[in-house]
């Protein structure tokens, strides 16, 4: 579409919503794999409501986060910038990280706040805490936050059981800090958090916020970050042993639940045409925990590997009367979120640079993408090695390749902890439309053409990286015990001390 079109679909926007602007539910999943959905092909995973998104939305076959670990990967998402542009690298940040995403970053709360829109975060957030809780959601741009701001493993295993109520947690979680809080706000009301009845607390909240915004006539934008499916699983009665496939299925089930009723809400309220409601994963699935870690489908590796298994992610895009149901085959990231978001809602865009491209043309017409790239970050992304892969239309290039302990247990030794960084020139190249799995590489004596295509690809990678400006690491920044969240912060002796009910 030319830009005269472009043109008279913001003319457009403008003269629809000019009243009413639209709304914005965004779901994201922990550690969810590209084949872990019953609308991507799984045999046994139970997700009627996120089956519905699809059948009635907008399904991508071609999505992609920014990092194979959360942190990095949350950050782009509410940014649409990469995480090596604010900070969030290597690895991820902890309970008593002194850094977190810098409060000059604008996340995408703070580009429709100004809009006079009501904003809530729920679930897990994993951009920092910080002393005072300076990096918490209510201080980037969220009215109202409940949720732990971490991942839920970041803590002793307490009170956290699968089905039957004996077994204990599968997987290892952190001994020596502090017990898992459950905040509201910048507040501790619970820790250890009760994990069993936790997805039924953001349920109600998420519903009630969504609620309480219809009947104000106010716009709203919901970010709920579900701790579901990351190790170690739980669920509630309502899921637990519900499923053929396990503690994984039971957990999926009861994100899937909350999914129908945040759905249920928005028709009840009468606003469900008027809102956006997006869902996608922070990044591939934990092979190393084996059944209970998630699946990746065709894909190959998982969580921590820069292969498409560790990145490329199931995504769909629902708005009745505005979405046409169907399948999308385009290039498109976590980063185009805000764009897009910005875009609909007729939001200023930061005057910084952004790695995110406008999707509304893909949204609305099943268009074409004004993305041809994807770059590709380790987990411990530097600028000694810059970009490990690079993605330009249907070819991907590996420039290094490493495995990861979190794809570990797989038959695929390119995946393991063992597989070592390996520099590779010419890149490995590959086309993951006819072979997804990058089982293949394309061979220059077979393809003599590919000479021009890699040439073009080293341009596109020597122009991004010319242009990326490495943050001040915030993950570089350290620890310090006194940091981590505690309900009682003047008790002693720490970190077991830090309990209330």
């Amino acid at each position: 579409m030319g830009f005269i079109h472009i043109a008279f679909l913001s003319f457009l926007f403008v003269c629809t919503y000019a009243a009413s602007p639209p709304n914005f539910v965004l779901i994201f999943a922990d550690d969810l794999g590209f084949g872990d959905l019953g609308c991507y092909g799984h045999p046994s995973s139970l997700t009627p409501n996120l089956d519905r998104l699809a059948a009635g939305g907008l399904r991508f076959t071609n999505f992609y986060c920014t990092s194979p670990v959360c942190s990095p990967s949350r950050a782009s998402l509410l940014t649409g910038r990469y995480q090596t542009r604010s900070g969030i690298y290597p690895g991820v940040l902890y309970p008593g990280s002194i850094g977190g995403l810098p409060l000059n970053e604008t996340t995408i709360a703070e580009l429709l706040k100004p809009l006079g829109y009501a904003t809530a975060a729920v679930g897990k957030w994993h951009l920092g805490v910080g002393a005072n809780g300076k990096f918490l959601p209510t201080r980037q741009g969220f009215d109202e936050y409940l949720g732990i701001p971490y991942s839920h493993d970041m803590g002793p295993c307490h009170n956290l059981t699968c089905f039957p109520p004996d077994v204990k947690c599968f997987g290892m979680c952190d001994l020596g800090t502090v017990m898992v809080p459950l905040m509201h706000n910048e507040v501790i009301k619970q820790q250890p958090v009760n994990f069993l009845d936790l997805e039924q607390a953001y349920s109600d909240f998420s519903t009630s916020f969504i609620a309480a915004a219809a009947a104000r006539n106010e716009p709203f934008f919901l970010y709920y970050a579900s701790h579901h499916t990351h190790y170690p699983q739980y669920a509630g009665l309502g899921a637990a042993g519900k499923t053929s496939r396990g503690p994984f299925g039971d957990a999926l089930l009861e994100f899937d639940n909350t999914v129908g009723n945040l759905l249920a809400t928005l028709e009840s309220t009468g606003v469900i045409n008027n809102t956006l409601v997006f869902f996608t994963s922070d990044n591939g699935p934990s092979l190393m925990r084996m059944s209970r870690g998630g699946n990746a489908g065709a894909l190959k590796c998982g969580k921590g590997t820069t292969y498409d298994g560790g990145m490329r992610e199931p995504a769909i895009a629902f708005w009745p009367g505005m979405i046409k149901p169907g399948v999308s085959h385009e290039l498109a990231s976590t980063l185009d979120i805000l764009p897009t978001i910005a875009q609909l809602a007729g939001a200023k865009v930061p005057p910084v640079e952004l790695d995110g491209v406008d999707m509304t043309e893909i949204l609305l017409n099943h268009g074409k993408s004004q993305r041809d790239t994807m770059m590709f970050y380790p987990t411990d992304a530097s600028e000694t090695f810059g970009l490990f892969a690079l993605r330009l239309r249907k070819y991907k290039a590996h420039f290094y390749t490493q495995g990861s302990i979190h794809s570990s247990t797989t038959p695929d030794k390119d995946c393991s902890g063992l597989a070592l960084l390996k520099p590779h020139d010419p890149p490995l190249l590959f086309d993951v439309e006819a072979d997804p799995s990058e089982h293949y590489p394309l061979l220059l004596d077979d393809h003599p053409h590919l000479q021009e295509l890699l040439e073009k690809i080293k341009r596109v990678k020597e122009k991004f990286e010319s242009s990326m400006l490495f943050g001040e690491s915030q993950i570089s920044k350290g620890t310090d015990p006194q940091l981590e969240p505690c309900c009682n912060p003047l008790c002693s002796p720490k970190p077991s001390c830090c309990q209330c009910h």
